[in-house]
């Protein structure tokens, strides 16, 4: 007899989030895709691991094509099921992998939004304008952020975990910790060297000194080791969180002509395509972005085609 299901699928999600170093957004997928299959299962008088064969996942695979689900989401889950039932089969819960024959239709993958250089220089001298005009810290926060998005094609959970040790500014680099919590070093330019460097220097200080004189009766944020240690901080002196940032760039993302999403990805994306576009190696940008697989960066590729193509149809006399 094998393990009720709903505790295998808690001991998978214990496992991917301690031994596997996955985060909780991961996790929280995870558990989203293995509840349905659960639910599903129970539907169909399954409620141990053993249950769990080829027909079942695929019959369930199915359902999610019936309801209307996306190609993406329909392929995500399949990932989420190959994961847990090969767990199960390493720790002997099942005799076979039956996931491992488990396929799902592939995920179209939309080209991500790519900035130009000469619109993502207007935008951010309109963001240095601003500061220079305010001399507020938050502006000098705020061009910190973008700039170092941009140079060093930063995730936003990257951004956010920066503590002021990780930031090398002779070297012009920043460490960060990347998915499964991976540690890389990535260097950065000299604009965002200078926004950085005002920020560090007048307006991170600037923002505790403000606090210190806060006379509000609003309860200020527990100053904790990770506050007092973190680069970049919010208007109430505590760490930034990633809503801040998303509502930072969303906003600046509004000025610039184009369309598709608006949020701080928008500039790591812009950052590797302007890479490629630039002559870099796909291997050393796949570095540069802490990707795990060489597949994942080869998106990128498609975008520089799709840029290349766009500029030969607007200006070859015989496009």
């Amino acid at each position: 007899m094998t393990s009720p299901l709903d505790v295998v699928v808690d001991d998978y999600l214990a496992h991917v989030r301690t031994e596997r170093g996955y985060s909780e957004h991961t996790v929280a997928a995870y558990r989203a895709d293995l509840v349905d299959l659960l639910r599903f299962a129970d539907e169909h008088g399954v409620a141990e691991a053993g249950g769990i064969d080829l027909p079942i996942l695929r019959d369930w695979l199915w359902s999610a094509t019936e309801r209307g689900l996306a190609r993406a989401t329909i392929a995500r889950r399949a990932a989420s099921a190959r994961g847990f039932t090969a767990w199960m089969a390493r720790r002997g819960l099942v005799p076979v992998d039956h996931g491992a024959r488990l396929r799902a239709p592939r995920a179209q993958r939309a080209l991500p939004r790519v900035v130009s250089a000469p619109a993502l220089d207007e935008a951010l001298a309109r963001l240095e304008a601003r500061a220079v005009a305010t001399n507020d810290p938050i502006d000098v926060r705020d061009v910190a952020i973008v700039e170092l998005l941009y140079a060093s094609a930063l995730r936003v959970s990257e951004l956010v975990g920066i503590d002021l040790r990780d930031v090398d500014r002779r070297r012009r680099t920043v460490r960060v910790v990347g998915k499964g919590s991976k540690e890389r070093v990535v260097p950065y330019g000299a604009p965002a060297a200078r926004a950085l460097d005002r920020y560090l220097d007048l307006g991170r200080p600037a923002i505790l000194e403000r606090m210190k004189g806060d006379d509000t009766a609003a309860p200020r944020p527990a100053r904790t080791a990770s506050n007092a240690d973190a680069a970049f901080l919010g208007a109430r002196g505590a760490r930034m969180g990633t809503r801040s940032v998303y509502a930072l760039v969303a906003g600046l993302l509004a000025e610039i002509p184009g369309t598709g999403p608006s949020g701080p990805h928008t500039f790591r994306h812009t950052a590797a395509t302007h890479l490629l576009d630039g002559g870099a190696d796909l291997r050393a940008v796949q570095e540069f972005l802490g990707h795990a697989s060489l597949g994942t960066t080869q998106i990128y590729t498609h975008v520089s085609a799709e840029r290349l193509k766009e500029s030969y149809r607007t200006a070859h006399p015989r496009a």
